[in-house]
């Protein structure tokens, strides 16, 4: 009598490598679904068309669609941090001009994608979405908190409670930026902008500073 075991599968690296760029796809397919209609349009259908696959290759990717769409708010969570942290990262520059550098293009990339950046700061999400929201606003926290903690330290802000505020400059800047953003014009809003680099300069320094020059961050807009 012959007997025939059955071999265990195991995946091959093509396999592995054609599944990556498959959930890949997915993700993007995600990300433009939402910079293009927000959070609410975003259905795991949608996706699926998007991503040329089918909805069943969707769930076997990700179990729901809370698992997508956090690990798609991560994904351009972790793109804007860098930005910033690219735009204010010269630290032989003085704090208020990094802080200044990276509201403006705070301020310029939200108003560039209103759609993606409301869908980030405002939009109604289900509750793990909203855990991916929660660490993007602590990392912009954590952001600004190191700027002025630096600026503290090298004696060119007066001493503060750097954590209270930089919760403060992330929240009065969301708040600000909230209406335009629902408005989806995608106007640049110079005006806005100017004000909310103004509002940051003063709040960190106390001080009018109406002869700051305009920083670089829009190149990175």
């Amino acid at each position: 009598m012959v007997h025939l075991f059955a071999m265990p599968y195991r995946p091959t690296e093509r396999t592995e490598a054609r599944k990556a760029r498959t959930r890949e796809r997915i993700v993007a397919a995600a990300l433009e679904q939402v910079a293009e209609g927000g959070y609410r349009s975003a259905a795991v259908q949608a996706v699926a068309v998007r991503a040329d696959v089918a909805t069943g290759t969707v769930y076997r990717h990700f179990p729901s669609k809370d698992d997508l769409f956090a690990e798609v708010f991560e994904r351009a969570a972790r793109r804007e941090l860098d930005v910033l942290w690219e735009v204010a990262g010269d630290r032989g520059r003085p704090a208020v001009e990094r802080i200044a550098a990276a509201v403006e293009a705070f301020a310029r990339r939200a108003l560039a994608g209103p759609v993606l950046a409301y869908a980030q700061i405002a939009e109604p999400v289900d509750a793990r979405v909203d855990e991916e929201r929660l660490r993007l606003r602590r990392g912009y926290r954590d952001l600004f908190a190191t700027l002025l903690r630096e600026g503290v330290e090298r004696g060119e802000l007066s001493p503060l409670d750097v954590d209270t505020a930089a919760a403060g400059l992330v929240g009065a800047i969301g708040e600000a930026l909230v209406g335009p953003l629902a408005a989806r014009s995608g106007r640049r809003n110079e005006a806005l902008v100017a004000a909310l680099v103004q509002f940051s300069i003063n709040a960190v320094s106390g001080e009018e500073s109406h002869g700051h020059k305009r920083s670089p961050a829009a190149a990175h807009a």
